[in-house]
């Protein structure tokens, strides 16, 4: 069977043809009719069957999936359309459904699966008959994810997959499961890698539930054991499935660019402002308008960024700027709610505050991870120097770390007076010296550096002054060379 045989909603066809006016008046009447008053709560998502209950109902009436192309069965609606439909979804408070079937393997089938894939398991998402998570980070293994582990062994013609997945979200609602495993050892770390779908109940596969911050249980652990699956359930090449995990990841990075969580916080900083009559304050209320201007730029580049990738732009840099913006954005937004609330702003879930309903907490906890999963935002600016500013690669040689959590920033521009280290001034300096130009340029250069290197420094300076001299690695502490006066 073609991909062209899907069959479409007549009511699909119907609405990608109507006017702007017409196609928001028929949205609003379907969400009225069906969509139930308790569920709308813009920042809750729904799970389990109540989000299988509701995107059935889109698909019977011609609803779902509006950026899938029409061939596939989807509305095929226009870039200008789509941002309608999301527009009306958000202004009637519908909860948020997480459909990584619809928004991740749908268009990486398009470009990668095979006919007999896209056959199969497309009208199955977009009848919800299946419900997809995604089994990408590991323990040792989330941003860095070329260094995953899960390892599958060719066995006929099957895989077996040995390793485990963590932080996979909605897992325990999910009926199927797609994977990076490693395939081969040879070469480049990302060469070895495939790209393999298999339904989450198969023998050998273990599902483990993480609570997270807000008291829920989205996350889960996937453990795989001995696990068979076809190899037909490859997507790609084998070996290849680096190139598909940047597709996909380019889809989760324009979907979390989305100024959607952004407008939420925002509007309940605008109800908070209300109820308790901060609009007095001047310098409340300019730090309201500045982040309602960051908003709008935020909104005008995500609507650039999709429609450059809509007309075939493959440059994933642009959703590395958006994802950076997003999120630092939304975690600006909610922490200016908790600092505007006052006594308010520490209460644990929803509040009523005259006769608006708030839960600041919340928001702020969705928040505080937003610039971590889809890659973190010092990923994103390690992206960002290599690609569009041209920086090259950091090495041993050439690089002091300053490590703390997940962020390093090598300051290329230190001088002595901004440092309170002589050893840092020094090393800094020399750091500069042997720079290429386009970095000795730059004020400052985000980069990864692992934390199994020690910074070379010059063979002149003296060995007294090295405070890790004589101490093990192991025994080291990890802050004592760069606390060190």
């Amino acid at each position: 069977m073609s991909a062209t045989a899907f069959s479409t909603p007549s009511q699909t066809r119907a609405y990608r043809d109507l006017p702007e006016d017409a196609f928001r008046q028929e949205l609003r009447a379907f969400l009225a009719a069906h969509y139930p008053d308790r569920w709308r709560k813009p920042i809750e998502r729904l799970t389990g069957e109540d989000a299988l209950w509701w995107k059935r109902t889109l698909y019977e009436h011609g609803w779902r999936m509006p950026g899938w192309p029409a061939q596939y069965g989807g509305m095929g609606l226009s870039l200008h359309q789509q941002l309608v439909y999301h527009e009306e979804m958000d202004r009637f408070r519908v909860s948020r459904v997480l459909d990584i079937g619809e928004t991740m393997l749908g268009p990486v089938l398009f470009g990668h699966g095979t006919e007999e894939q896209k056959t199969f398991y497309l009208p199955r998402i977009l009848r919800a008959e299946d419900t997809w998570c995604q089994g990408y980070s590991e323990p040792n293994a989330g941003s860095d994810l070329a260094s995953l582990r899960t390892a599958a062994v060719r066995d006929g013609d099957h895989y077996v997959v040995n390793g485990s997945k963590i932080w996979t979200t909605h897992g325990m609602y999910a009926t199927h499961i797609f994977s990076l495993v490693r395939t081969s050892k040879d070469g480049p770390k990302q060469a070895g890698i495939s790209f393999l779908l298999s339904p989450i109940d198969a023998a050998g596969i273990t599902v483990r539930p993480i609570a997270n911050l807000a008291g829920e249980e989205e996350f889960c652990e996937v453990f795989f054991e001995d696990v068979r699956i076809p190899i037909s359930n490859l997507v790609g090449a084998e070996n290849k499935g680096w190139q598909v995990a940047k597709s996909l990841l380019g889809f989760e990075r324009v979907m979390i660019g989305s100024p959607a969580l952004a407008k939420q916080a925002l509007s309940g900083v605008t109800e908070l402002f209300r109820v308790l009559g901060l609009d007095a304050d001047p310098a409340c209320r300019e730090r309201l308008i500045a982040l309602t201007a960051d908003f709008h730029d935020l909104s005008v580049m995500y609507d650039e960024v999709v429609g450059a990738h809509l007309a075939g732009d493959t440059q994933v840099e642009r959703f590395s700027m958006l994802k950076i913006l997003a999120t630092e954005l939304f975690q600006k937004i909610t922490e200016f709610g908790l600092e505007a609330g006052g006594e308010y702003g520490g209460v644990m879930g929803e509040m009523t505050i005259g006769d608006a309903e708030l839960n600041n907490y919340k928001l702020s906890i969705l928040a505080r991870a937003s610039t971590i999963y889809g890659g973190s935002s010092e990923v994103q600016r390690n992206i960002l120097a290599k690609s569009v500013l041209g920086l090259p690669a950091c090495t041993a040689r050439t690089a002091i770390s300053i490590r703390k959590d997940f962020a390093c920033l090598i300051p290329c521009r230190l001088r002595e007076e901004r440092s309170s280290s002589p050893v840092l001034a020094k090393a800094s300096a020399w750091v500069l010296r042997r720079s290429p130009p386009n970095l000795a340029r730059t004020s400052c250069w985000p980069i990864a550096t692992p934390r199994r290197w020690r910074p070379r420094l010059p063979r002149s300076m003296p060995a007294a002054r090295l405070p890790w001299k004589g101490t093990s690695r192991r025994k080291r502490s990890p802050r004592a060379w760069w606390q060190t006066r």
